[in-house]
């Protein structure tokens, strides 16, 4: 199987154009090609395919083998990956996922694209629609226990579902204990994606995710857009964000009076490849 390992701020993931490959059991794929001592290491694997509705065809998997339905950094490395390799020469086009399509801006420098922004779409607020199992038509600052500790959350789609917790610092969280506490709590039938989100000023923001499927990650596009609606509904920041990721530095903008997300950020490719798949 021929690929292509790219990643957008830290967050990486093995590509593979499927208009010339064909994959087999994709989910059993996206295990092996993820195992950092096996495999080629990565948070997932993500399949390019055509589309009747867009320009492209985003498939996506976990280190899990679970699917997904969006990945933010996912996405811009796909805009790199169809534009660089001759795919297509728009710098304007559609990706086409399991929470819908997304538009993307391909930013050029030296015939090779160095960031995209990507329209996001409108984020999910209706708690069924997350889903998250709480009480009333939003979730914000709303209590839930882990381990007899109160955490505060405001829950977020932005096509996956997002649980975002501010904190005073989150330098010395330990993720590897407290991240799958959130991720399997019984208020979240799907499982969820955490932010633990340290606000430094109205425009900046520090960010740590554990993402459901795959543990602590570099980045997670979505995830930031999810902390942005979250800091603008909790008043904390206005609607433009510089987020700072374990991988990198990713824009958010929050246009409230349209309720629709613009995120900003690099994507880059590592190597090209082939693997053995039995």
């Amino acid at each position: 199987m021929e690929f292509t390992k790219m990643h957008g701020c830290g967050n990486d993931y093995v590509y593979v154009n499927c208009l010339k490959e064909t994959v087999i059991k994709p989910s059993e794929v996206s295990v092996k090609v993820s195992d950092r001592h096996f495999g080629i290491g990565a948070d997932g694997l993500i399949l390019i395919k055509n589309s009747e509705k867009a320009d492209f065809f985003m498939e996506m998997y976990n280190a899990d083998g679970s699917q997904a339905e969006m990945c933010g950094n996912g996405i811009r490395c796909v805009a790199k990956y169809v534009y660089d390799y001759g795919l297509t020469k728009k710098t304007d086009i559609s990706v086409d996922t399991l929470a819908g399509i997304k538009y993307l801006k391909l930013h050029i420098c030296d015939n090779k694209v160095e960031s995209v922004t990507v329209d996001m779409g409108s984020p999910i607020f209706v708690p069924s629609k997350i889903p998250a199992l709480f009480d009333g038509d939003i979730i914000i600052d709303q209590p839930l226990i882990i381990q007899d500790v109160e955490f505060k959350v405001t829950c977020v789609s932005m096509g996956n579902p997002h649980a975002v917790v501010f904190m005073e610092e989150i330098d010395t969280l330990e993720l590897t204990e407290l991240g799958p506490l959130f991720e399997n709590n019984e208020k979240f039938p799907n499982r969820i994606n955490t932010e633990f989100i340290q606000v430094l000023d109205r425009s900046h923001i520090k960010m740590r995710v554990w993402e459901r499927g795959t543990g602590e990650t570099l980045a997670c596009g979505t995830g930031t857009c999810a902390s942005v609606v979250a800091c603008v509904l909790n008043g904390f920041t206005d609607n433009k964000v510089e987020v700072d990721v374990l991988g990198g530095r990713i824009t958010v903008e929050y246009n409230k009076e349209e309720n629709k997300v613009y995120m900003t950020g690099p994507a880059a490719v590592v190597f090209d490849g082939n693997i053995q798949i039995d």
